[in-house]
């Protein structure tokens, strides 16, 4: 009989949030997979949990994926933490948990603390809906295309976002999603914690004079405005769309150009999807 996979919720910063049940789960398992041992030892040993620990980490979730696997099929009830809240939302947890899922392996998730969800409660702004965007991309261009991507998206949006790139991503939030309200939180639950809740606008003037220390959780206002009409274009990605331009007798020289201006994307980015056309 397979064992069972625990997704065990970490404290986000407070120690104080950890709770009885991931507590003593931690104590029965057979292994802990943690996404970063040297990390995760501090908090078993603050909660005087002796278990084995073992790294399951982006870098090595193939490898160590495979091993936790047959340790779960063989009887062993392992846990899964991240650095941080929930293993799964933004980190390789996600793959484990798929993997354990397609082998039917049981997966119990237990409650516990999520950054996403704290801010976006204490934002002040609509929580009925939202989407959950994690961190944009790391490049300026791609970065710019994804947010053009949720200009008109209607419902309350929740970013992650490291100290190095907030500036950069809040200039880009301002050209592109405009000047609309935005919740900055800044070390959430720890000594520390602190929550504006300004429009963009205002937030860049702010950061553009203060230093920036911290992860961050930003929660931004959806669009209010009319929604553009759509054309028959909107749902196909650049390759499909040059592909449409050419069916209808367009050269491919122009049918790049007109997805290039439509899409506000450099040539080079297009040209590079559509090279054995």
């Amino acid at each position: 009989m397979s064992g069972k996979l625990y997704v065990c919720p970490t404290p986000i910063g407070n120690l104080e949030d950890m709770t009885y049940r991931t507590v003593r789960i931690l104590n029965e398992v057979d292994l802990i997979a943690a996404e970063d041992t040297r990390h995760s030892i501090k908090l078993l040993n603050h909660f005087e949990i002796s278990k084995p620990l073992t790294s399951y980490h982006e870098h090595n979730k193939d490898s160590k994926g495979s091993y936790l696997i047959d340790k779960l099929l063989s009887g062993e009830n392992i846990a899964l933490i991240s650095d941080a809240g929930m293993p799964g939302i933004s980190d390789p947890g996600e793959e484990i948990i798929k993997q354990a899922i397609e082998n039917n392996i049981e997966i119990e998730v237990l409650p516990g603390a999520s950054a996403s969800i704290i801010a976006l409660v204490g934002s002040g702004l609509e929580t009925r809906k939202f989407a959950f965007e994690g961190f944009l991309d790391r490049d300026k261009r791609v970065r710019r295309q994804q947010l053009e991507e949720l200009k008109e998206e209607r419902r309350t949006i929740i970013f992650y976002e490291s100290p190095h790139r907030l500036k950069d991503t809040l200039k880009d939030m301002l050209k592109i999603l405009g000047n609309r309200k935005i919740a900055v939180n800044r070390e959430l639950t720890k000594k520390y914690q602190e929550v504006i809740r300004e429009d963009i606008e205002t937030v860049v003037e702010i950061f553009n004079e203060k230093e920036v220390k911290g992860e961050f959780v930003l929660i931004v206002e959806g669009f209010k405005g009319e929604i553009t009409k759509k054309n028959s274009y909107d749902d196909l990605n650049e390759r499909e769309y040059v592909i449409a331009l050419l069916e209808e007798g367009k050269n491919k020289k122009e049918a790049i150009k007109i997805v290039c201006k439509d899409r506000k994307l450099q040539k080079d980015i297009v040209y590079k999807q559509v090279l054995d056309l």
